[in-house]
């Protein structure tokens, strides 16, 4: 949880910078600070980045799936007064995207997808979660990105305490499963939102196919490639994946 994060009611959040509102959304086990980079860049060039906690393992059971957090992120953008945003997600994060242009496509302006779930649900691991082997956390830890010395210790721990508390892992498998039941296949034909998608060439979590699908499906889409990166190309190489969202929103006029 980045230190600056405030909280104003249900929502707690990260903000930065004037202009046009990029709001960002994390992953099943990442972090707000995991997109520091793209928030340090953006909030200097025009743009205001807001990056809110997402209540995975805060709500109610039965609002704990995509389509729920999609509604969470609409509110949250009511709460804001923002009327169309672009919306950037990482991991789940890009599916609850997706699935919230979907509900709500007069909110978005553009979408940037990276390493998302919604095609191909290996995302939340198959054999998650062995409870209690740190060794066997870490290697999954370490399987999200191309340089395993990117899984930090405090990143594992981080990872291996969510994997051992109960009420966590029940909550990441009804995430889990109603990914799958949300399966944007049929969606992305029809959505014709201004669409980057932004993919390292080693993720080992959502393969490179699955970037190439979501290009296929998506008709106004760019794709862009990062090599030597994993899951988290925003985290494992921020200078890279900034120019190719930077080169994209000119490209757009965004």
């Amino acid at each position: 949880m980045d230190v600056s994060a405030k909280k104003e009611g249900k929502y707690q959040y990260y903000e930065a910078g004037e202009g046009t509102p990029i709001v960002v959304l994390h992953g099943l086990m990442g972090g707000l600070s995991n997109f520091k980079a793209v928030a340090d860049h953006f909030s200097t060039r025009g743009y205001k980045v807001v990056i809110p906690e997402l209540p995975l393992y805060t709500q109610n059971i039965l609002k704990t799936n995509v389509k729920a957090f999609a509604k969470y992120v609409k509110d949250f953008i009511t709460y804001k007064e923002f009327s169309r945003v672009i919306l950037l997600g990482n991991s789940l994060g890009g599916h609850i995207s997706l699935y919230h242009t979907k509900m709500y496509p007069e909110k978005v302006a553009g979408l940037v997808i990276t390493g998302s779930s919604g095609l191909y649900e290996s995302a939340m691991g198959d054999s998650y979660p062995k409870r209690g082997d740190y060794e066997y956390i870490k290697k999954k830890t370490e399987d999200v990105f191309y340089d395993p010395k990117m899984a930090t210790p405090e990143l594992v721990d981080e990872v291996f305490s969510i994997v051992n508390d109960r009420i966590k892992v029940l909550k990441t498998l009804t995430i889990a499963k109603s990914a799958i039941r949300h399966n944007m296949g049929k969606d992305l034909p029809k959505m014709h939102v201004k669409t980057c998608i932004i993919w390292g060439k080693n993720d080992r979590v959502t393969p490179p196919e699955v970037a190439e699908e979501f290009h296929k499906l998506m008709p106004n889409s760019d794709l862009y490639w990062i090599d030597q990166c994993g899951h988290a190309a925003m985290m494992e190489q921020p200078e890279a994946f900034n120019q190719h969202l930077e080169t994209w929103l000119k490209k757009e006029g965004l």
